[in-house]
């Protein structure tokens, strides 16, 4: 799962209950060519939307949520607003000054069923369990890639983005995120980070034994050099390089809705060394 996340850093959360097409916002009842205006616009900026809804069953009211979420490391921030008129979010300022800020962390889990069944019949047990744990702070989302790997869940702001999470472990998952820890056996990556770069962060974790989120923070990503490339990370032990590797694997099927055989990419850590300043 290593180096999957998303490459936006920020992400701008649309509530829109009820069902969502394959394209998601743009294939629901939200305004159509409003969608795709919004999306073409936020993605000018770096920003990905994603539609979201609660955890079961909720009809379309007048007033809806909308978030602008920056995940991007030493700049992490929420905020939150409402609007009625799905036309409104075209006049929302994207630069992070509309709407109140929220030190609460939120929860995104994929369960967008049109574009794959996995992250249906795995995203929505564990968004409803997350849900039980902490009311308000857990949407359903669309799509944010990686359908192999779901349950798929998204912290924010943190950016920590997991794979394969399951409803039994809800309680440990949500106390590891609020303590500040990485849960590592999970991580798929930091989205907003290039892949080698989330692959080299996830792998420092474990390697180095670190567990606090904001203990690691990427220096520097070197090219792409024979399918190599090498990671400055910094960390408590000081200045580390990871050296991850990158391959092109071939497989059977990776999602539900796409069975026949194909290939991904695997950014593979190596070696990690301290570096000397």
């Amino acid at each position: 799962m290593l180096g999957t996340g998303f490459p936006a850093g920020r992400v701008l959360l649309v509530e829109q209950p009820g069902p969502w097409g394959r394209a998601g916002l743009s294939e629901s009842n939200f305004d159509h060519e409003t969608a795709l205006a919004l999306e073409r616009r936020a993605g000018r900026e770096g920003i990905r939307v994603l539609a979201i809804r609660r955890p079961g069953r909720h009809e379309r009211t007048r007033q809806r949520a909308w978030a602008l979420l920056d995940c991007r490391p030493e700049r992490e921030a929420s905020r939150w607003g409402v609007f009625g008129d799905d036309a409104e979010l075209l006049e929302l300022p994207l630069d992070g000054t509309a709407g109140t800020a929220s030190s609460e962390l939120t929860y995104l889990v994929c369960a967008h069923s049109k574009h794959d069944t996995c992250c249906a019949l795995r995203g929505r047990p564990v968004a409803a369990a997350l849900a039980e744990e902490r009311p308000g702070q857990v949407w359903e989302c669309s799509h944010v890639g990686g359908e192999r790997f779901a349950a798929n869940v998204l912290v924010a702001p943190m950016g920590l983005l997991y794979g394969r999470v399951l409803p039994f472990a809800a309680r440990e998952f949500i106390e590891a995120c609020e303590n500040g820890e990485v849960v590592g056996a999970l991580l798929r990556g930091r989205i907003g980070l290039p892949s080698v770069a989330q692959a080299a962060l996830a792998y420092a974790f474990e390697h180095l034994a670190v567990r606090q989120s904001n203990a690691l923070v990427v220096e520097r990503t070197g090219d792409l050099v024979d399918g190599q490339a090498v990671v400055c990370l910094r960390a408590p032990q000081g200045r580390v390089n990871v050296t991850v590797r990158v391959e092109r694997i071939d497989a059977d099927g990776l999602t539900c809705s796409n069975p026949q055989p194909n290939s991904y990419l695997s950014y593979r850590p190596v070696s990690v060394a301290l570096v000397d300043d």
